[in-house]
């Protein structure tokens, strides 16, 4: 291993391979980094020219790109590997990451449940079913058996409501495109069922337990399922122990050519509900299809057009009888909960059960004939019931200050289920009768290191315009404030998206190196309605950004950190959060560790479904919109010989849907303009997608990460 001097400070201690590069004299300006071609290709929006240099690294499938990666993850784990805090981390990360955990359990027809566990440090969760709440596990299917690191990923699973089949979802390397298979639950052996090209879908069975719905695509150009452009997604019914080749169209192509459709039958199994949405935002249209007899369903009964246009959302929530209940944001920018009667199906009949209140609503299920809601109150979690009237039943009492991370119900049951988690307390299982009243455990996570020592507290910021943003602090006890303290701040601020205190292993392994850990709620997210929303996308993008810069100003005024000490953290649409307001504010900021990121406003809608995120930035083919992208995308924006902060990002081989391609010319760009000596890297795990890691290679993977931000933080 070769070394800088030790006098340097801690962020100039860089390894530089001999067979990679070298640094000729302790006074460099600047890295050498491995060679990234440029190319003179360039584009013309509405007579701008705007250069693309790296437009070659584009071609996922070319050798020229995977030798550039290659050298790239040389280049980076040699760097890495000179830190003896790497490996410290990898373990305590393993000891943190090592406790048994469930899952939220889902209900089959108020007896069997169906839910995921894991021991600790098993690559991924194990699925079991009960009989009963309390009665004995049994093993449905154990993904860790299908590869051993991982490579395949579950993804998604329904059980008939009969409780005979179990359809489940495979994924290679956890990319978005699905392959469900189907499991005879007495004999624990898959039937011959394969369904290809799956994405974006539910599964949905109708009552009688011969078939279910789903969404798919038609089958990608060869080689390039992994980038190619979405379209024509469809909702199909298929019938167990049937080719697919013979499954019942139902809804999309046509005028939805570019929606995402879905289907998906109500517990009654009278009526099938099906949405299209024509972008990635929660606006939607919605038909009604009555199946008649559940036992006999009529999967030909036409649909219904309930809402014809594009303007709110709409997300039924049960039904009682001909009664359907509905959370929506028509009209209502923090929701409300309306009743329609399926007898006269027309969004003009919709009436008002929960209004809307000072506080957004985040979801609403129903339990036992009540409904459900949560709202967040300045981002923390309250739940509370209503009868069917709504008339206000009460609140749940929760474990603490924190988050309801899910609520698993029925209508046929007064038990239902929910998850709660802050930034100090792992994910744990709660049953609550809304008959009784009563909470009872159903699997509490153990804690693996002394939360006791530590302290969460929210406070406020003042954005540029005005604008209060919410935050959460994690520390120690009696931390002093002077401006000594390594912080990582993460944020997202898109798709109506609410980022609420969770755990994870990463806060205490970050909090026992004498970190600060900060979540930050800053608009373009769905933490107080839709308004939040719309004040953070399309041309209100830079609210975002500056909603992030001004909380970072406030944790430096306010001596929790300083510029030298201060690590920004974001993934997918928070990865071009963090590639754009370190190109904006460099001086602000130490290390950026961008994941996943959107770094290419001007090409994103080229692959896989980003077309449909249109909806929330614009494109570049908009005249109106050409000049809001090009002012903000991170790409665009790197300037020759600067100084940006230590930059780390992180993507998969098999992200499907922020292809990678924008990380690499990210990264290229930034390595060819950096004129000193912070290093700017890049890790591309393999067999891993947008949002999936195996435990063992999302533990090495924040492993790399905080040992990044700890040696460039000194």
């Amino acid at each position: 291993m070769l070394y800088f001097p030790a006098l340097l400070p801690r962020w100039l201690v860089l390894l530089v391979p001999a067979s990679v590069a070298s640094v000729s004299t302790l006074n460099a300006q600047r890295v050498k980094y491995p060679p990234s071609i440029r190319d003179a290709v360039t584009d013309n929006y509405f007579g701008t020219t705007v250069p693309d240099p790296y437009r070659w690294l584009e071609d996922l499938n070319s050798p020229q790109t995977h030798a550039w990666i290659k050298i790239q993850n040389q280049f980076t784990n040699s760097y890495l590997a000179q830190f003896p805090l790497r490996d410290t981390l990898r373990t305590r990360l393993t000891e943190l990451f090592n406790y048994p955990r469930v899952a939220l359990p889902e209900m089959v027809s108020g007896k069997r449940i169906f839910y995921r566990e894991n021991t600790g440090l098993q690559n991924q969760s194990v699925l079991y079913m009960r009989d009963s709440v309390n009665g004995s596990p049994v093993m449905v299917l154990d993904p860790n058996s299908l590869s051993s690191d991982g490579s395949i990923a579950f993804e998604d699973w329904s059980p008939s409501p009969d409780g005979h089949y179990l359809a489940y979802s495979l994924a290679q390397g956890g990319s978005d495109w699905h392959t469900v298979h189907v499991r005879d639950l007495s004999s624990m052996e898959d039937v011959a069922d394969t369904l290809k090209w799956v994405r974006f879908s539910g599964i949905s069975w109708t009552r009688d337990g011969r078939g279910f719905f789903y969404s798919r695509y038609p089958e990608p150009p060869a080689g390039l399922a992994l980038s190619s452009a979405l379209s024509g997604h469809a909702v199909y019914y298929h019938i167990v122990g049937t080719d697919q080749s013979k499954d019942r169209p139902i809804l999309g192509n046509g005028e939805l050519q570019m929606y995402f459709v879905g289907c998906a039958v109500e517990e009654d199994g009278r009526y099938v509900f099906c949405t299209a949405s024509p972008g990635a935002d929660n606006r939607n249209r919605l038909y009604v299809a009555d199946l008649g007899d559940p036992m006999h369903p009529n999967v030909t009964a036409p649909l219904t057009s309930i809402v014809s246009e594009d303007v709110a959302q709409f997300q039924v929530i049960g039904n009682i009888g001909t009664t359907a209940y509905i959370l929506t944001d028509d009209d209502s920018p923090r929701r409300r909960v309306v009743a329609l009667d399926l007898t006269t199906p027309d969004r003009a009949h919709m009436r008002t059960i929960v209004p809307e209140s000072g506080s957004a609503i985040e979801s609403a299920t129903m339990a036992g004939g009540r409904i459900v809601v949560q709202y967040l109150e300045d981002v923390k979690s309250i739940v509370r019931v209503f009868d069917t009237r709504g008339l206000p039943l009460g609140a749940i009492p929760l474990p603490g200050v924190g988050t309801v991370s899910g609520i698993s119900a029925r209508n046929d049951t007064t038990r239902m289920f929910y998850a709660f988690t802050s930034p100090l307390v792992p994910e744990s299982v709660y049953q609550y009768d809304v008959d009784t009243r009563v909470t009872t455990p159903f699997k509490q996570a153990k804690l693996t290191f002394d939360a006791t020592l530590y302290e969460t507290v929210q406070v406020f910021a003042v954005s540029r315009d005005g604008t209060k943003v919410p935050l959460f602090i994690t520390m120690k006890k009696g931390t002093t404030l002077d401006g000594s303290h390594p912080t990582l701040l993460y944020a997202y601020g898109g798709f109506d998206i609410s980022i609420q205190p969770a755990f994870s292993p990463t806060i205490p392994a970050w909090l026992e190196q004498g970190g600060i850990f900060v979540t930050a709620n800053i608009r373009g997210g769905g933490e107080y309605g839709e308004s939040w929303h719309e004040a953070g996308m399309l041309t209100n993008k830079q609210n975002s950004f500056d909603d992030f810069i001004s909380v970072a100003e406030y944790l430096i005024a306010q001596r929790y950190t300083s510029a030298s000490k201060l690590v920004i953290q974001g993934g997918s649409n928070g990865g071009l959060l963090v590639g754009a307001v370190s190109i904006q504010r460099p001086d602000l900021f130490a290390v950026a560790l961008p994941a996943v990121g959107v770094m290419d406003m001007l090409r994103y809608d080229k692959f896989t479904g980003g077309a449909a995120w249109a909806t929330e930035y614009g494109s570049s083919s908009d005249k109106a919109m050409f000049p809001v992208l090009v002012k903000y995308s991170p790409l665009q924006n790197i300037k020759p010989d600067s100084c940006y902060p230590a930059t780390l990002a992180t993507t998969a081989d098999h992200d499907d849907r922020v292809v990678p391609s924008h990380t690499y010319k990210y990264i290229a760009a930034l390595q060819h303009a950096q004129n000193c000596m912070k290093p700017t890297l890049v890790r591309v795990e393999t067999q891993s997608s947008h949002g999936y890691r195996p435990t063992s290679k999302l533990i090495a993977e924040i492993a790399d990460k905080l040992t990044f931000a700890l040696m460039n933080t000194p």
